[in-house]
């Protein structure tokens, strides 16, 4: 009877801790994107880019529910601009990152980091589709496809991001997938 309390608080603790960790890989894949985009600076403008898409397929238009309800068009600068902005006062807000050991997470928190995954992807999904010519040009694929790649199987493996979401880089996956396939627990 002693052990059932102590499989709880064990579990409870375990999950906590790692919810808090989940902060420093938001940071982390966010900090990545932030540097990978930046490295695209001179070639993702207003010009070469007035619409945020992932080719010709898929167009991300911005909102973030607070400043902008409905969802506007905007150039690839200005959506990835808001988005990194966007994504830093949520990193900020200590209410979804609680910093206090003792302080709960709030029941929005599972929602709002796939929100952050799912827009996240969709700059790499615009580097990948609409400089794909650049990347290779300034022999960039090594690295991008490395964080990429990092990226991916990380929403993949904790659901983050619906499978419909990732489909505009679907056979780029699917490459990844057919050469690194995901361990099997034996």
């Amino acid at each position: 009877m002693e052990k059932e309390p102590n499989f709880f608080r064990n579990f409870a603790n375990t999950f906590v801790s790692s919810l808090r960790a989940c902060e420093g890989v938001v940071l982390d894949f966010f900090n990545k994107i932030q540097i990978l985009y930046e490295n695209f600076g001179e070639l993702c403008t207003a010009e070469s880019c007035p619409v945020m898409n992932a080719g010709s397929k898929y167009e991300y238009k911005w909102a973030d529910g607070v400043k902008v309800k409905k969802p506007i068009s905007c150039t690839a600068p200005e959506y990835i601009d808001n988005l990194m902005s966007w994504v830093q006062d949520k990193l900020e807000d200590t209410t979804l990152f609680p910093q206090e050991p003792n302080v709960p997470f709030p029941k929005i928190f599972r929602a709002t980091v796939k929100d952050i995954f799912r827009r996240l992807f969709r700059v790499y999904a615009h580097l990948y589709l609409s400089h794909a010519h650049h990347i290779e040009q300034e022999n960039f694929t090594a690295h991008i496809n490395t964080c990429g790649r990092h990226f991916v199987f990380f929403i993949q493996e904790f659901d983050l991001v619906e499978k419909k979401q990732l489909e505009p880089l679907a056979s780029i996956i699917s490459e990844w997938d057919a050469k690194y396939p995901p361990e099997t627990e034996q």
